[in-house]
């Protein structure tokens, strides 16, 4: 196993050296968005609109197809047939294709009606509503070209070449921030410009796959292949990975319809609250789970017991090892960071303290998402899909019932005795800062599903933790310990006041937080014996 092992942490080194650009460019994007728009009507519109095909793109191509390809690609592949591989690619991505072209057609010509499902507090609000399905009309072909882009991703992931794949959201959001500072003043409805280049960058996204895929000699036209064998094995694995995949994207999508019921500004607050915590379960969750699945795939088909074990392993530890002291981070720094990124502009100190309100919460369930990104890879590896469904039905029915429970605690609590007598829509729409409550909400929901899927491998006896676990979970939370001490006397004592300085003061005093909660952490952990060989055991 020697020579897996620097492959895995490579593939990691690649993917999230890529996948850290395209987040530094998205918290950029968010940052002009946000001082160009600020948080009103029009981008809670846009928000919505965007939100809808991007659950379905991560419903589609991160989580259901990808989780369901890969491992059938890996089977195909190991046959040694490569005319027969070419053949599959092209049947994959024409029954892909097709049954999206068809989905696409039916958004676009049903936008209204999605945004009264999606978004029904909008309903009362006529302008508002036609905005936001005029921009779905826009954004929904997205959908179609990402998820080809997700299949093309797929091949070159099953080749260990992951830098690409990896690239691609660097385009969306180029093009995103084009669009606010330079197209978005010369259109009649200015935030129409965002929606117009979300479609630009599915098509330039999906053409800069075209030749890498070339290059492998698995290029060729799509062809519908319904019937084709391992086709239809894609479909049926990927059918109930449709829920066991994407429960965070699920919930997303939930939170938005109740946001829509709540105060003007929450769906945007919502939005670069989830655009800060998915900067670190971008970089490193989403990328131990795209390298660890082809690698989880092999060991499986060899019957290489011991090896899935050890990569899973890997995989846990080094998730646990990030995403801890970034889960800390973002609580403490929250609205360090919020003020900072996104406070210019039309963006102002309140908006500021109503997302740091989101971010705080949702930060708290970042360990739970990012180990689910380990774990479930160690099911779908195996082509195994009923145990994560199972698990994800019961996480979303807890959070969509956390969510009303928790929305009407603080609305009870928070809301004035006269807007209470007015009404429940009254009092949700007229009362800032419920949309906490959805954060709040969907992190204990991850923490129900990462909980599920852990005993399921204990129970099955397909993951048997190796030595050194006690060690390595002390010595990290001791070390998040520490750094939290750091980051808090920072903040209370140096600078507890971030809505007010200049932005280069702000952005100053954050890079000194940021870089002092990170050297106590690494020194913490070094001392305690930790050594950077230890990334490398797969």
């Amino acid at each position: 196993m020697s020579a897996a092992r620097p492959s895995l942490l490579r593939g990691v080194a690649a993917f999230s050296s890529m996948t850290f650009l395209s987040r530094l460019l998205g918290l950029l994007r968010e940052t002009v968005i946000a001082a160009v728009f600020g948080a009103n009507a029009a981008t809670d519109a846009f928000w919505v609109a965007f939100r809808i095909p991007n659950f379905m793109r991560r419903l589609f191509a991160e989580g259901a197809f990808s989780l369901a390809f890969v491992p059938v690609f890996a089977e195909v592949r190991a046959r040694g047939d490569e005319a027969a591989l070419k053949t599959f690619v092209a049947r994959t991505a024409g029954t892909l294709g097709g049954v999206l072209l068809v989905v696409t057609a039916l958004g676009i010509w049903g936008a209204r009606g999605l945004v009264h499902v999606f978004a029904p507090g909008l309903a009362e609000d006529p302008a508002r509503l036609a905005l936001t399905a005029d921009l779905l009309r826009i954004t929904f072909p997205f959908l179609l070209l990402v998820s080809l882009t997700a299949l093309a991703a797929g091949v070159l992931n099953a080749y260990s070449k992951f830098a690409l794949a990896a690239f691609t959201p660097v385009i969306l959001n180029l093009c995103m921030i084009a669009a606010a500072l330079w197209l978005a003043p010369h259109l009649r409805i200015p935030i129409s410009a965002l929606a117009w280049a979300i479609l630009l960058a599915g098509v330039l996204q999906l053409a800069i796959q075209l030749p890498a895929l070339r290059k492998l000699g698995v290029l060729s036209w799509p062809r519908w292949g319904a019937t084709h064998p391992d086709v239809r094995k894609i479909m049926r694995l990927m059918l109930p990975t449709l829920f066991g995949s994407s429960v965070a994207q699920i919930n997303l999508l939930l939170d938005t319809v109740i946001a829509s019921f709540l105060f003007v500004g929450s769906q945007t607050w919502l939005a670069l609250s989830d655009r800060l915590m998915e900067f670190p379960l971008g970089v490193f969750g989403v990328a131990l789970g795209t390298v660890i699945l082809p690698t989880l795939a092999r060991h499986h088909l060899s019957t290489d017991r011991a090896g899935f074990q050890r990569a899973l392993d890997w995989g846990l530890r080094t998730a646990l090892l990030i995403a801890l002291p970034a889960a800390v981070a973002l609580v403490l720094l929250a609205k360090p960071m919020i003020a900072t990124l996104f406070q210019h502009g039309r963006y102002n100190a309140f908006d500021t303290n109503m997302a740091t309100l989101s971010l705080t919460t949702l930060s708290c369930g970042l360990p739970a998402f990012a180990l689910v990104k380990v774990l479930a890879p160690a099911f779908y590896a195996r082509q195994d899909t009923r145990t994560p469904v199972r698990a994800a039905v019961v996480a979303m029915v807890v959070n969509m019932l956390l969510n009303v429970i928790l929305v009407g605690a603080l609305a009870w609590s928070w809301a004035a005795p006269e807007l209470r007598r007015s009404g429940v829509l009254d009092t949700l729409a007229h009362t800032p800062g419920l949309h906490m409550a959805l954060g709040m909400a969907s992190a204990l929901a991850g923490y129900l599903n990462l909980t599920q899927l852990w005993l399921a491998l204990r129970r099955q006896g397909v993951y048997q933790a190796q030595p050194g676990w006690l060690r390595h979970l002390g010595r990290t939370l001791l070390a998040c310990a520490v750094m939290a001490v750091v980051l808090l006397l920072g903040r209370l004592l140096l600078w507890p006041d971030w809505t007010t300085p200049p932005a280069l003061v702000r952005l100053w005093r954050l890079l000194a937080l940021l870089a002092a909660g990170g050297l106590t952490y690494l020194a913490v952990l070094f001392a305690l014996g930790f050594r950077l060989r230890e990334l490398r055991e797969a």
